[in-house]
């Protein structure tokens, strides 16, 4: 079966917010003369009709991001949601909704509920933690806002979890991260590393390779013990997922770039959130439908040239695992001269060999019938 994923971004890379890391607020750079501030009715008609008929699956799933999607509107969404009723085929449509929070009020909470939207907000830990880098663009402190807004969602009834990017400070405290989500009240945590290239180099922000590994080995020993069942870390989903065979559960991991496009306000549709520029633009859809560009050459051919080349990773213990992680990050030489090896070669490395052990036993438990949460009464300290 053939299908994509859409991250759609109604106010393209309009924020309200100025995070000293954000990559995707130079992205308005491509759009110099845009007086648009969302996304057309006509657009959003298109983009549903054609996002549904893309999809081989009886689930379809719509990602609005930004940029920070809030800033569309409560309106746009209440006729997104109509859109999506009149054009759903019969087909089950679900929402998620990538946001900073600080705009969130009962209204929007209100209708997250009504149409069972799954919010992920962005936090990167304790206040102290999360103000340094994720500031107003006046340069004042928003983890106080974030917090209300997680209250606002848990008053609400409205299903969240936290996207917390991984950088030089936070990294330096693994359990301190972790226990704070989980006294915000969030049971789906995803880690994103970063990293930042200059024309100097690496940025001091970025998180470093040992410290990524550590970080998410130091979480999972905690979670393997107390929290594995309870709280789903999609790194360590995807750990077991391959293990036992299975597919990739992200892109990241897979062997190859799966038609994971990003869409821009005006309908311009590119390869990948991380690849927004001009050689990388499928085309747009109120020319080109999103079915023809996903089956096109230049998308087949994009998602082929992720298969890791670098001598290293032929020879690599977790290769299977890790394919050469995202594209984004091969930046660093391999033996050939070549920028072709991942800046996290280290980081999957250390994680996936520490769990590969944990992995083995929860397989046969998974294979005796038993849960494979269930390895948490055979660990010991």
């Amino acid at each position: 079966m053939k299908s994509c994923h859409v991250m759609v971004k109604p106010t393209g890379a309009l924020c309200n917010l100025g995070c000293d890391y954000c990559f995707y607020l130079e992205k308005a750079r491509l759009y110099p003369h845009r007086n648009a501030r969302c996304m057309d009715d006509e657009t959003l008609s298109q983009l549903i009709q054609q996002h549904i008929a893309a999809q081989d699956t009886d689930e379809v799933i719509f990602a609005w991001q930004g940029g920070e999607p809030t800033l569309a509107g409560l309106a746009f969404f209440q006729r997104a949601v109509a859109l999506q009723k009149q054009f759903a085929q019969g087909k089950t449509l679900i929402n998620t909704f990538q946001t900073n929070g600080v705009l969130l009020d009962d209204a929007w909470c209100r209708f997250f509920n009504k149409h069972h939207f799954l919010i992920g907000i962005s936090v990167d830990g304790d206040a102290l933690l999360h103000d340094t880098f994720r500031k107003t663009n006046a340069g004042k402190p928003t983890h106080q806002r974030v917090e209300n807004a997680v209250k606002l969602l848990q008053k609400h009834g409205v299903a969240f979890n936290t996207l917390t990017v991984i950088n030089a400070l936070n990294s330096q405290h693994p359990l301190r991260v972790y226990e704070y989500l989980k006294k915000l009240g969030s049971q789906h945590m995803q880690f994103i590393p970063l990293l930042e290239t200059t024309d100097e180099g690496i940025h001091e922000r970025s998180v470093k390779p040992a410290d990524f590994g550590t970080f998410l080995t130091t979480i999972f020993a905690q979670w393997v013990r107390q929290d594995i069942g309870l709280i789903e870390i999609p790194l360590f989903e995807h750990a077991f997922a391959v293990n036992c065979g299975m597919p990739a559960l992200t892109c990241v991991f897979a062997p190859a770039c799966g038609s994971a496009f990003a869409l821009e306000l005006n309908g311009d549709l590119y390869q990948c959130d991380h690849f927004v520029s001009p050689e990388y633009l499928l085309g747009n859809l109120h020319q080109r439908t999103i079915q023809q560009m996903r089956d096109s050459q230049q998308n087949h051919a994009f998602g082929q040239k992720k298969r890791p080349q670098a001598p290293e990773c032929v020879v690599c213990d977790v290769r299977t695992a890790c394919h050469g992680g995202c594209p984004k990050d091969r930046i660093m030489l391999s033996s050939r001269g070549l920028p072709e090896l991942n800046y996290f070669c280290p980081s999957y490395q250390a994680f996936f060999t520490y769990v590969a052990p944990y992995m083995r036993t929860m397989k046969s438990l998974w294979e005796q019938g038993h849960a494979p949460s269930d390895i948490r009464h055979y660990l010991i300290g």
